[in-house]
């Protein structure tokens, strides 16, 4: 295969605390190759005109950026769940109405729209925290893994990659009332049943890896934990599960457990390094330590967290110890990987009343590397040679980034700016357009086919 070449404006490379200059970046069946900076950290040269058979890259080149945590069908929530009073648990009745009209094939239509949304936004994985199992009354459909075929499907027409985190979901209280109403198609009766299904299913194509969730110590009984753990454990997969997200979950585990979610997931071997905890916005000074010492990673997923009214995470305690930060949409209020980073550091602020919690470096880690290894994609999320060649290209000449130094265009840019797009060696956006999906066009379309 003839090999690819770029020519970054500007590019973030590993290990750099601001962008390069001029950067050429090869690649061939999909790996980078090559980068050879050609200028330096100051303005672009002129005598890159020479590398005509380099594709030029205007703006600011960033490595594909991941989404670590994505329930697909809640983009149909956007917009419909605002305008009045209420938490996390109101907003949760409205989520299980839609939940309820989904079938394989509106589902597919839109997940295939909400990923290539995310296309349109830089983001070249995605990780789906799918409980979205069965049909609507909890029976199985007749390939039990028709719905997480579908997130497959979709991720592969949309042109980016997907860790599908498979989520065992068996009850409805931490202390053990059974799932009703919409809940039913969630669970698969125990966690035993659910390694069944799980074990059954082996994705179509290269683009997508299988791995576990626990939804949350709400959803899965304390003495099925392990069987969970040691499923993810045994393939090296991915373990993701919600954690802390309301006070009510820490105040209900404690109730029944006589302990905080953190210390009944570590007690029963659900933390390690394979694990990613969603949220931690309520852990304890003790949870924060726990997670650490644990070496389990934690996702923030800032503007669900603020749209829901959950509260702020403590994410500048959680990296002092030694917690890897990954970043996730969760559920699409916004997709804007940008947005989702500054709001790590903006959210910081408004807690302590000072600036200055994380570097622009740290932030993009959190949005690049360390989300890809979250999912299990320890090769991707960096500019550098035998990495996945993932390129996502910002402009610096919109209203927006205008006049902004290469390196404060990540906390300028928003997913608007994103013009060009490229997942494994492959061009999916360019100029700002998907090559294969009309975005708003399906989304109108996917989101009225569910939603009254």
């Amino acid at each position: 295969m003839t090999p690819t070449r770029w020519l970054a404006e500007y590019a973030w490379l590993p290990d750099q605390a601001e962008p390069t200059a001029d950067v050429l970046i090869e690649a061939e069946d999909g790996r980078i190759t090559a980068v050879t900076p050609l200028g330096g950290a100051g303005t672009p040269t002129a005598g890159v005109e020479v590398l005509g058979d380099a594709t030029r890259l205007p703006g600011l080149t960033l490595p594909g950026l991941a989404n670590a945590h994505s329930h697909a069908f809640h983009r149909a929530l956007r917009g419909r769940t605002h305008g009045g009073r209420g938490d996390f648990w109101t907003w949760r009745d409205v989520m299980y109405e839609v939940a309820a009209r989904l079938d394989p094939d509106s589902y597919l239509a839109l997940a295939r729209a909400a990923y290539a949304e995310m296309a349109l936004a830089g983001i070249t994985c995605v990780g789906e925290f799918h409980y979205l199992h069965h049909g609507p009354d909890g029976t199985p459909y007749a390939d039990p893994n028709a719905m997480g075929a579908a997130l497959v499907e979709a991720a592969a027409q949309a042109g980016i990659r997907l860790t599908l985190l498979d989520a065992c979901y068996l009850t409805a209280t931490v202390d053990g009332e059974p799932l009703t109403g919409p809940q039913r198609r969630f669970g698969d009766g125990d966690a035993l049943r659910w390694a069944d299904r799980a074990s059954a299913f082996t994705p179509d194509g290269a683009h997508a890896l299988v791995g576990a969730a626990v939804h949350s110590v709400r959803a899965v009984p304390a003495e099925q934990l392990a069987t969970v753990a040691g499923w993810a454990d045994r393939r090296g997969a991915p373990l993701h599960l919600h954690l802390s997200e309301q006070p009510a979950e820490n105040d209900a585990c404690r109730a029944a457990h006589g302990r905080t979610p953190a210390r009944l997931l570590a007690d029963h071997g659900v933390l390690g390094p394979g694990t990613v905890a969603v949220h931690a916005t309520h852990p304890t000074s003790a949870d924060v330590t726990l997670l650490g010492d644990t070496g389990t990673g934690v996702c923030l997923c800032p503007t669900t967290e603020r749209d829901l009214a959950d509260g702020i995470g403590p994410a500048r305690r959680l990296a002092e110890a030694g917690v890897a930060l990954s970043l996730g949409s969760d559920s699409h209020a916004v997709v804007d990987l940008f947005e989702e980073a500054r709001a790590v550091e903006l959210d910081e602020r408004l807690r302590t009343r000072r600036r200055g919690h994380f570097a622009p470096a740290e932030l993009l880690a959190a949005a690049t590397v360390a989300g890809h290894a979250a999912l299990g994609w320890r090769d991707a999320g960096r500019i550098a040679v035998g990495d996945r060649a993932d390129l996502v290209t910002v402009r610096l000449d919109s209203a927006r980034t205008a006049g902004v130094p290469p390196v404060g265009a990540f906390f300028a840019a928003t997913a608007a700016d994103v013009a060009s797009v490229v997942v494994d060696g492959r061009q999916v956006v360019a100029d700002g357009r998907h090559l294969k999906v009309d975005v708003p066009r399906e989304l109108r379309t996917a989101i009225g086919a569910v939603t009254r």
